[in-house]
């Protein structure tokens, strides 16, 4: 028997192989289905199932394309109506893989469909299982993602806790637990960076299981809830009807357009510009009214919470050679609409002569000398919340990068605004927002509040109202 975790960071997201006696089994896939088609064919075995364990918020699942490649069956467990040829478990069936079995536990809560899979080995005993969303390291899943009717958020808290007490907590301290996902998720609030743990530690340790009543368990697991990122609907969306092939997907977005055309197809198309190079060499030049999104970071979940229209036309520019891999991450969270990419990138914008636009980007040592000339300076901190409660500069005023697109009535126009986050990257990605929508005095403060604390400019603890 072998089971392997494939986790993506940037989605903090975990698939599965399972693999015994010539079969093979994928849980929660992603839409690339290359990883998991190979894996099988070196160890010559068959992918008979795709398991998933809910309908997917935060990604697109690999599962139509990898169903329709191999022929493997696609299971949910109860309560999943799709708009297309699925295997229905029932609670408590099971599936042979080879010499092991699955069985369904359904563990509805963070979603009515919600599915935990057990995996049962050769000999009989019960090893693994498989929670999605219902059981994290650390966490729980979120109650507030199928809401609909007269179903609230409590009402889901309420079944999740019966889930968990019914049918996690019962099985024996030694089960491993593969969640779908780990810290940097947003489909729980209190995720550890592990990615896998024993049952008892869990049992022992995660906050939420150590709810005395489900009351208390309600209550615990919605408090610090915050908005769910913009997406997450149409995912789970395309996830339960269906959606394009991801080889379409790519080969449409893989056309390398000259600078003529780049411009051209942009203005046909009323395409946004989106420049994934990092957030200093961003700064220095680029394409006027393009955002700015890194890959090197939390790339998918940002673009899903920044660019609110699935349907939006997309021209890439990107560093050499990592057009391909920015495809595939916009289309692993259903941006499918990527026109194409700017042959020769950035540098080849400008050795055409074509307008550039920068963005002013000053040192902490340099945002100190301003602040000690002026301490009434507008300051931004684009952090998260809890962040700014835990640490700010005295003065500064918290616009979230999540929701910025929403407050942008709150940040002056006409004097200087400096912009920063934790080490640089949020900051650069508001700041382009920022730019693109007219805001010509946008300073960004390299480092953030980890460079700023070692300057003179005071940081408060005590959060401001």
């Amino acid at each position: 028997m072998t089971v392997e975790q494939l986790y993506t960071g940037c989605l903090a997201q975990g698939a599965y192989y399972i693999e015994s006696a010539g079969e093979a089994a994928i849980i929660d896939p992603l839409r690339e289905t290359s990883p998991y088609i190979r894996k099988a064919e070196k160890a010559g075995a068959k992918i008979k199932y795709v398991f998933e364990t809910h309908f997917h918020a935060d990604f697109v699942s690999g599962h139509l394309d990898l169903a329709k490649k191999t022929g493997a069956t696609i299971v949910y467990g109860p309560n999943a109506n799709t708009s297309y040829d699925v295997y229905h478990a029932k609670d408590g069936e099971t599936f042979a893989v080879g010499n092991v079995l699955i069985k369904v536990l359904h563990t509805p809560g963070h979603t009515l469909e919600s599915t935990t899979y057990l995996l049962i080995d050769e000999a009989g005993r019960d090893h693994a299982i498989f929670t999605g969303d219902t059981l994290f390291i650390g966490d729980v899943g979120r109650p507030d993602l199928a809401i609909k009717g007269d179903l609230t958020e409590h009402d889901l808290a309420g079944m999740l806790y019966d889930s968990l007490q019914t049918k996690i907590m019962p099985l024996a301290d030694t089960i491993i637990v593969y969640p779908a996902h780990g810290a940097g998720s947003a489909c729980g609030k209190n995720m550890s960076k592990e990615t896998t743990d024993l049952l008892g530690n869990q049992k022992r340790f995660n906050y939420a299981l150590q709810a005395k009543s489900k009351e208390e368990f309600i209550e615990k697991i919605l408090d610090g809830l915050t908005t769910a990122p913009a997406y997450f609907s149409e995912n789970a969306r395309l996830n339960k009807e269906g959606y394009e092939p991801i080889d379409q997907v790519l080969q449409r977005g893989s056309q390398a357009l000259s600078p003529e055309e780049f411009e051209t197809a942009v203005n046909e198309t009323d395409a946004l510009v989106l420049d994934v190079r990092e957030a200093v060499d961003f700064a220095k030049g680029f394409i006027p009214n393009s955002i700015n999104i890194g890959l090197n970071g939390q790339f998918a979940p940002w673009v899903g919470a920044l660019i609110p229209d699935l349907m939006q036309p997309i021209a890439l520019v990107t560093p050499a050679g990592q057009e391909g891999e920015t495809i595939l991450r916009l289309a692993r969270v259903g941006y499918d609409h990527c026109i194409g990419f700017l042959d020769g990138g950035f540098t080849a914008w400008q050795q055409a002569g074509k307008e550039v636009d920068h963005i002013e980007s000053i040192s902490a040592e340099e945002f100190s000398i301003r602040w000690k000339a002026n301490p009434l300076l507008t300051v931004v901190d684009v952090r998260k919340p809890g962040e700014f409660a835990a640490e700010h500069v005295q003065g500064a005023e918290n616009l979230p990068l999540d929701n910025l697109n929403d407050h942008m009535a709150e940040v002056p126009r006409n004097e200087p605004v400096y912009v920063h986050c934790a080490g640089g990257y949020r900051s650069m990605v508001a700041n382009s927002i920022l730019k693109a929508r007219g805001f010509d005095n946008v300073i960004n403060v390299e480092g953030g509040i980890a460079a700023i604390k070692k300057t003179a400019v005071p940081v408060s603890q005590e959060a401001r109202a």
